[in-house]
């Protein structure tokens, strides 16, 4: 492994800890018996307190010194006085240890009590330091002038997602998105179990991927030597609790789709499902505007959320857009009885990217995702989808080519979806059969025929209204965040490249950071332009990375591309 200098210089300095006889990794508990918050909200002039945190700055004044120490809650300020840590002739505590041997960002506790410095400053002066956990890697922490600009912040998204643990520490704002996002869940819940539904838990293994059209991920059950999937909805088995005798049941769910990702999807993201027996869907956009209501208020203490340049209201009631009526409205075609050759023939006359193996439903959907989505900045709902686009939903009472369907639309993106759901197994069948011919003609994303969720039909399942919301982006829009990676603690990322095993030069520092900006790929003329590099650094830099197996040189025709591997 090859250390950074200040690496090796803590390494250094855990062997002198050890050598004064100190563990740097102690096992006993530590008593911590306040937070920086609750010293702030119950201060007292003169109270014995015991805090444990990081040590995130200091300011050596010789004999003395200001730090201040985070922990879970905020920053407090220490003031640690030589004479007062140290009460005998031997200075080693506070000459040695804390001023040479621990460092920004050490885990330490403190005994001391609280006074107030001339300055206003509430205070803990430090009578006892314990080192409880020795960094060895040091914090990227930024850096404030006097004029107050920062510098050296740790803002790369890679770096920031692919190291949440030293995001959330260095970048206190942060771990106020996941805050909020429990206090969503926590509402959400609340709200559910006041209304007399259950919270269950349902499979994430499946036989069958159904509830959903989505592409599967497939794994393999040695025992049973059957293929399983992760499961891409929970709506089917959640049903089957319906038949079962449940008036309602909801669950927050894990799912997984191997498909794209984008600052809106992750392959795996947590999905709320609930479904009430004896509701329709008119009942159940009612129920999810009194929800989101209460959800915005829980969270952000107002129904009104800044995303981007807008402002979102959540107050119940939403509009109401009939899909049909979305679709003529900003495309002037109308879908109404239309064959699928004619929707086919429309979506190409629109420029929207469609081919020979979507259904009349996709089509219908691609139309309505490229031309329609992104005029729906206020939460509405679309509502009446067709047949075609909604194979596990109940036809429509008054128009047998509409389903009882509604999604709710908030900045162009969906973040719910409901109906009243289908119940008559025969019409489920043939459903089923029609998303089969789908697969059979190329759709990877056709829905399985699931036999065992048929059979629990045939036994009978009470009118239900079922709704799913993407948890995820739903916090995106509470916290106005535009990156669903920002509101996960730990997105997908693509495998990490491994560390050089030489040391790169600053010019070829520069060449790697320009081809990393430019997704591991530059027109070779172009990189030699913007690295700046005279001819002789250059052509060093070149040869090293190439010896190293770092980067090469594709060629095609005149055009020459360099690649970081």
């Amino acid at each position: 492994m090859q250390l950074s200098e200040q690496e090796i210089i803590r390494r250094e300095k855990l062997s002198k800890l050890k050598e004064l006889g100190i563990n740097p990794y102690p096992a006993n508990l530590f008593p911590v018996n306040h937070t920086s918050k609750q010293v702030k909200e119950t201060f007292e002039e003169g109270k014995k307190v015991i805090v444990a945190g990081r040590l995130m700055s200091v300011r050596d004044q010789g004999k003395a010194s200001f730090a201040e120490l985070q922990d879970a809650e905020g920053r407090i300020q220490l003031y640690l006085n030589r004479d007062v840590i140290c009460l005998d002739e031997d200075k080693t505590l506070y000459n040695q240890v804390f001023k040479k041997l621990i460092d920004l960002g050490d885990f330490i506790g403190i005994e001391g009590e609280l006074f107030t410095t001339q300055v206003g400053a509430k205070c803990i002066r430090v009578s006892n330091i314990t080192l409880l956990s020795k960094t060895l890697r040091p914090l990227p922490l930024p850096k404030v002038d006097e004029e107050g600009h920062v510098f050296d912040a740790f803002t790369d998204p890679e770096l920031r997602y692919r190291m949440r643990y030293v995001d959330l520490v260095v970048n206190p704002q942060v771990k106020d998105v996941f805050v909020k996002r429990t206090k969503l869940f926590t509402a959400m819940r609340d709200f559910f179990n006041r209304a007399g539904y259950m919270e269950v838990e349902t499979p994430v293994l499946q036989s069958i991927p159904g509830g959903a059209a989505a592409r599967p991920f497939i794994t393999h059950h040695n025992a049973l030597d059957i293929p399983l999937y992760m499961r891409i909805a929970n709506e089917l088995y959640l049903k089957r609790l319906i038949v079962g005798g449940f008036d309602g049941v909801y669950e927050f769910a894990k799912n997984f789709r191997n498909e794209g990702m984008d600052r809106t999807h992750n392959p795996e993201f947590t999905v709320m499902e609930i479904y009430v027996a004896y509701k329709d869907y008119n009942w159940m956009m009612e129920f999810t505007e009194n929800l989101l209501e209460y959800c915005a208020l829980q969270v952000n203490g107002t129904t009104e959320s800044n995303f981007g340049e807008h402002n979102i209201n959540f107050k119940a009631p939403y509009a109401r857009v009939t899909m049909t009526d979305a679709i003529k409205q900003f495309t002037g075609f109308d879908i109404t009885g239309k064959s699928e050759q004619e929707i086919f023939k429309a979506a190409k006359a629109m420029g929207i990217d469609v081919n020979e193996t979507m259904g009349k439903g996709k089509l219908i959907d691609e139309i309505f995702g490229e031309k329609c989505e992104g005029n729906f900045i206020q939460p509405t709902f679309i509502t009446d989808y067709p047949k075609d686009m909604s194979p596990l939903t109940k036809e429509h009472r008054d128009n047998p080519e509409l389903t009882e369907r509604f999604e709710l639309m908030v900045c162009g993106k969906e973040i719910a979806n409901a109906y009243s759901e289908l119940n008559d197994p025969i019409d489920q069948r043939e459903r089923f059969e029609a998303q089969m011919a789908l697969s059979e003609r190329g759709d990877d994303e056709a829905m399985f025929i699931d036999q065992d969720f048929l059979r629990a039909l045939e036994y009978g399942m009470p009118p239900t209204s079922g709704l799913g919301i993407g948890m995820d982006r739903l916090i995106m829009f509470l916290t106005n965040n535009p990156s669903i990676q920002e509101v996960l603690f730990f997105p997908q990322m693509r495998p990490e490249k491994p560390a050089p095993t030489f040391e790169l030069s600053a010019e070829e520092k520069i060449i790697v950071g320009i081809l990393e900006k430019n997704e591991n790929r530059f027109d070779l003329v172009q990189l030699k332009l913007e690295a700046g590099l005279s001819g002789k650094k250059w052509d060093a830099s070149m040869k090293n990375l190439a010896k190293h197996g770092l980067t090469s040189v594709e060629v095609n025709g005149d055009n020459k591309t360099v690649v970081l591997k």
